[in-house]
């Protein structure tokens, strides 16, 4: 039975090589996250949503497997 929460590996592998739509997968599955993560006083702050964004499609194109 699989998992319909989970990023599915095949999006994960594509995405770390850097293909702009699984990346884009990745962002879309964890938005509320970051608009959660986001917020400030009570409304969504931009600058810290784009930041966060920023740093999770760097950690995509940093992580590795083979370790």
């Amino acid at each position: 039975m699989r998992n319909k929460k989970l990023i599915p590996f095949e999006v994960i592998q594509r995405a770390i090589v850097g293909e702009p739509e699984a990346v884009d997968v990745v962002l879309r599955h964890y938005t509320a996250h970051i608009k959660y993560l986001s917020m400030y006083k009570g409304h969504i702050n931009d600058d810290i949503q784009d930041r966060l964004k920023a740093r999770l499609t760097e950690s995509i194109l940093k992580f590795c497997f083979d370790r």
